[in-house]
């Protein structure tokens, strides 16, 4: 059998959140495992629904097939118990549509998720790349439900967050409505606890610019500060 990228582990006991069972889902969502092999939609449906009772899902992974992540979130929606979602490294693209479907979702503080539009490959004429653009306007309204429905935020703020491709830490999206919670935090009022950043590829851009003007000019100011010294010491 091919490699799947999720794994069940029955609990023991129930763990903090009172789930018996754990649901893993890392590395990339494949849809070469996920259609027209034995690695099948029904075949992780079978699993989900073969016990009962609240379930962790462990998110980390870099995305991969929106299709196939769609049909997870949708499953997961429709489950009986409540799902929790913790995200202990990326929960990035579509997983972190999958990430929607949880009852409560928590990331590690030191997590990272982020949101950005579908993307394809096409080829052909014009009529077939004007095809290809609407699918993607589709798919990406579908996606925004998604996020829609757990953040609460207004359709034209995510959409503006999926075009520039952003990057929430904990904080941020604890702040946004896309987590509930920070994992580990005693929450307690520390002013060391790292602050709530959303970046996208500009703002990091932009930030690395305004960080070496700065170092530029008073690189600038020393080569001038030594060429008029040396300068001095010619006439002199």
């Amino acid at each position: 059998m091919k490699h799947k990228f999720w794994k069940w582990v029955h609990n023991e006991a129930p763990d903090e959140f009172g789930s018996s069972r754990t649901l893993f889902l890392n590395g990339e969502i494949s849809d070469e495992t996920w259609w027209g092999d034995e690695v099948t939609p029904k075949q992780f449906r079978d699993e989900l629904n073969a016990g009962t009772g609240d379930i962790t899902l462990w998110i980390n992974s870099p995305g991969g097939d929106c299709f196939a992540a769609a049909q997870i979130y949708n499953m997961l929606m429709d489950y009986a118990g409540n799902i929790t979602v913790k995200i202990d490294g990326l929960a990035a693209s579509a997983a972190s549509v999958i990430a929607m479907a949880g009852t409560t979702v928590c990331m590690s503080p030191v997590a990272i998720m982020m949101l950005h539009n579908p993307a394809t490959v096409a080829m052909g004429d014009r009529s077939a790349m004007q095809k290809a653009i609407d699918m993607l306007n589709e798919v990406k309204e579908s996606i925004m439900n998604a996020y829609e429905i757990k953040s609460g935020l207004e359709r034209k703020q995510i959409s503006k967050m999926m075009d520039a491709e952003t990057w929430l830490n904990a904080k941020k999206a604890v702040e946004l409505g896309f987590a509930d919670s920070i994992l580990f935090d005693d929450e307690k009022d520390d002013d060391s606890e790292p602050a709530a950043m959303l970046y996208t590829p500009m703002t990091v851009t932009n930030s690395l610019v305004q960080k070496l003007k700065p170092h530029q000019l008073q690189e600038h100011k020393v080569k001038a500060a030594d060429l008029e010294k040396r300068l001095h010491l010619l006439i002199h």
